[in-house]
């Protein structure tokens, strides 16, 4: 069984970036600017990342 501890999302506003995450157990929510060269670089961290954990490939969630 699932239980769902944080959501995140990557926003566009006015041409600006914010990272959003959700702690759906505390129901708080933290927003931060982030800087278009790091949306860029995104997809290699995540890979990085789940190389470095082991972890499978993301599964998508929708």
């Amino acid at each position: 069984m699932e239980t769902l501890l944080y959501a995140a999302e990557l926003v566009r506003e006015d041409g600006a970036y914010k990272l959003v995450v959700q702690d759906v157990v505390r129901d708080t929510v933290q927003v931060t600017p982030v800087p278009e060269s790091a949306v860029a670089r995104l997809p290699t961290f995540l890979s990085v990342l789940s190389s470095k954990l082991g972890s499978a490939p993301g599964r998508g969630r929708r």
